[in-house]
């Protein structure tokens, strides 16, 4: 008797349950402009307190929240994009979820690539698999060549290793194949339909701010931001 009450409870479970466990919206930007391999600049700085009370905070003026609605979660894989997402993340009093994939002292650029292969991959896995976050508003601040780059997916050919392959927006029209390196003043907002892992609808946005953050850079995709050397940032960023 206990055993077919068990299994009426496991079937009961498996009808009930939806068929995928996505978000309804991710919102995905990179980490803000860099000072060197471990923090950011004044200028990312600034562009992570604009992002708070312009975008991403709450209460923020131009919120990419509907009314009533807070993220579920910010999740984040390197320093710098630990350091961009802090301000907004404080004003909700919510964690972080961190991935983290941290440069080491052999300053070993391609293991420090796997790495970040391996975190995006597990990133991405317990987004669109977490009954948790089904249906919620999630952000992602990530790094730029795990979100889209052609060259290293095809570096490694047959293994999904940034987003735009993990999370399916590659069956989208319009999904670039590359992120820029010289854009840090993007949004890609992903909304996917309920109970599919397969989106429905891709955007890009720029993040555009008033005073005291007019001078955030704010260059239009795939065109220079016209950093120089005296901001105290990195300059090249392929």
């Amino acid at each position: 008797m206990l055993a077919r009450l068990v299994l009426a409870t496991v079937l009961a479970t498996l009808l009930t349950a939806p068929a995928f466990a996505a978000p309804a919206r991710i919102i995905i930007l990179r980490h803000g402009e860099k000072a060197n391999p471990w923090r950011l600049c004044e200028v990312g700085t600034q562009r992570a307190n604009a992002l708070a009370v312009t975008y991403l905070g709450q209460k923020a003026s131009k919120s990419l929240f509907a009314n009533g609605e807070e993220p579920a979660f910010f999740f984040a894989i390197t320093l710098h994009t630990l350091e961009l997402a802090a301000p907004s993340v404080a004003t909700w009093a919510k964690p972080i979820i961190l991935y983290s994939a941290v440069p080491d002292e052999s300053d070993d650029d391609e293991l420090h690539v796997k790495a970040l292969n391996r975190r995006t991959q597990e990133a991405a896995a317990n987004i669109m698999q977490n009954p948790a976050l089904n249906g919620k508003t999630v952000v992602m601040v990530w790094e730029h060549k795990h979100i889209a780059n052609a060259k290293l997916e095809a570096k490694f050919e047959g293994e999904a290793v940034t987003l735009r392959k993990l999370l399916k927006l590659d069956v989208l029209p319009g999904v670039p194949a590359t992120w820029p390196g010289d854009n840090y003043d993007y949004f890609w907002i992903i909304d996917y339909p309920p109970n599919s892992n397969v989106p429905s609808h891709f955007s890009m946005m720029k993040q555009e701010f008033g005073v005291p953050y007019k001078s955030v850079p704010a260059n239009d995709w795939d065109e220079p931001n016209e950093l120089e050397a005296s901001s105290g940032c990195k300059i090249k960023s392929d």
